[in-house]
């Protein structure tokens, strides 16, 4: 029997999780992970932003908030593996305990990720296995799907595949675009990230054997997000 729990995951009274944040685009995910700790959701600290964009919003969040930030143009590089190579470097270097990809819009060579399994999650926008890689709005919508959401997941060198941690769910409306659709899911996703994020830091959640493990066990399911934004758990 499986009993329906609702959580809100409390920080720990010992040292905060050291956490790297990944992003391409303009850092609405990331500045949510920055309001949440700041607010004390999530018992961590941000200590670095990377990016493969030098003068993406995300970048300029970090400075703005005087937080190091690593930022080189993959163009710049020889090669995807020499980018990776100096990106993970960086990684290397300054030992977070967790990486968040928040819309990171490259994909990560295998043995890059296989450094740090276990410990580097992703927010997709889909209700994985459904529609892994680009444009998952503007595929929902031409399927049909009455339901739509995001995803996080533990980051596995199989593109969007690794294994799903939680989601977030919204209905689609008839009158939907994908960027309507979009636009309804960000607050969503950024409840969902933080949620995680909070709940990993907590050691309620982590990667045991390649599956989800919640308090210990692994889960059978994703947990979701419920309306008030704290994860649902089913507990054994």
């Amino acid at each position: 029997m499986r009993t329906r729990v609702r959580t809100r995951y409390r920080m720990p009274p010992t040292a905060k999780a050291r956490i790297a944040v990944l992003a391409s685009g303009q850092g609405s995910n990331f500045a949510a992970i920055l309001s949440a700790i700041d607010a004390g959701r999530i018992s961590g600290d941000v200590i670095a932003l990377l990016s493969d964009k030098p003068d993406s919003g995300a970048v300029a969040i970090a400075r703005a908030a005087s937080m190091p930030a690593w930022s080189q143009r993959p163009k710049d590089f020889a090669s995807r593996d020499a980018f990776d190579e100096s990106l993970f470097s960086e990684l290397d270097r300054i030992q977070p305990e967790l990486i968040l990809c928040a819309g990171y819009m490259r994909i990560i060579g295998a043995r890059f990720v296989e450094r740090w399994t276990g410990r580097m999650i992703n927010l997709h926008p889909s209700l994985l296995p459904a529609y892994p890689g680009l444009h998952t709005h503007a595929r929902a919508l031409a399927d049909g799907v009455r339901v739509h959401g995001a995803s996080v997941h533990f980051v596995t060198p199989e593109l969007d595949g690794g294994p799903v941690i939680a989601q977030a769910r919204i209905d689609v409306r008839g009158d939907d675009t994908p960027e309507s659709l979009a636009e309804r899911l960000r607050p969503r996703e950024h409840a969902l990230l933080c949620a995680v994020t909070a709940a990993i830091c907590a050691g309620d959640i982590g990667w045991s054997d390649g599956s989800v493990a919640v308090r210990g066990r692994a889960a059978s399911t994703p947990l979701q997000l419920g309306d008030d934004d704290c994860l649902l758990v089913d507990i054994p």
